[in-house]
């Protein structure tokens, strides 16, 4: 039996099959084993060929690589982390995983869609809803990006884009306010970028149609650890119950 390493066993190969080889290979094992194994294997793990090429075999991208040029592999696990790092972003978890929470009036309550004067969400698969009283009411979720696999060189030198969307509707018979607010903090809390949005009045006899709203954070330098995201409102006319705002299918997502 042979007693040659890995890479001499395989150095025979065209490269372009070795590459198709290590392809199939997780992408941790490859930067923390294959990468190590010979010189070659290095180089081809640090190149660009092997990461377009699992790229394409996730169906994470369908460009030719000479068509644009792309840190691949930081493509490939950014492309692999992608997720809503907002947890019950609709209220299926009442307020699980929501902090900070205020509850003017009487407070925040969980409905179902389309509820009493609304209207059904525009895309499948979001069933519930927060609403808010008739004083203010917010509550806010902190992420934390090193906990959930961003860790610190790519955030400080990639400085990937970071999405922040929310979804927000009034009743039709009934005024309401919303706000959104999101900040990018450092280790230390320290602010680093922020985006606030208008307070913004629904209207009483509104359509009561879902609204988007989205803030995308880039080049905002390093150190980026924590994204703070609160959202909140109250209906206008102060009547006692649920009138207020409606939001749902809050996200947070770092893309790649």
């Amino acid at each position: 039996e042979s007693s040659a390493q890995p890479g001499q066993r395989m150095e025979s190969l065209p490269e372009a099959v070795l590459i198709q080889i290590l392809a199939s290979i997780p992408a941790v094992e490859l930067v923390l084993v294959c990468r190590l194994v010979c010189g070659q294997w290095k180089n081809l793990v640090d190149g660009a060929a092997i990461w377009f090429l699992k790229c394409q075999q996730d169906g994470f991208t369908e460009a030719e690589p000479e068509e644009e040029a792309k840190d691949w592999q930081t493509f490939y696990f950014l492309s692999k982390r992608k997720r809503n790092l907002i947890k019950n972003p609709c209220g299926e978890e009442t307020l699980e995983h929501w902090e900070e929470v205020e509850n003017g009036g009487d407070g925040w309550k969980i409905e179902e869609l389309p509820g009493d004067f609304g209207k059904e969400f525009p895309s499948d698969g979001v069933h519930t809803y927060f609403v808010t009283s008739y004083e203010w009411c917010r509550k806010s979720q902190v992420i934390d990006l090193r906990a959930e696999g961003y860790w610190e060189e790519l955030m400080d030198t990639t400085q990937p884009k970071i999405v922040a969307k929310d979804w927000y509707a009034g009743r039709s018979d009934a005024g309401c306010l919303y706000q959104l607010h999101v900040k990018l903090l450092s280790e230390h809390e320290d602010v680093l970028a922020e985006y606030k949005s208008d307070t913004i009045a629904i209207p009483q006899n509104s359509d009561a149609d879902w609204t988007e709203i989205s803030h995308t954070f880039s080049d905002y330098g390093p150190g980026a650890r924590f994204v703070r995201f609160e959202h909140g409102g109250q209906d206008t006319l102060f009547w006692k119950g649920w009138y207020g705002v409606r939001v749902t299918n809050s996200s947070v997502m770092v893309e790649p």
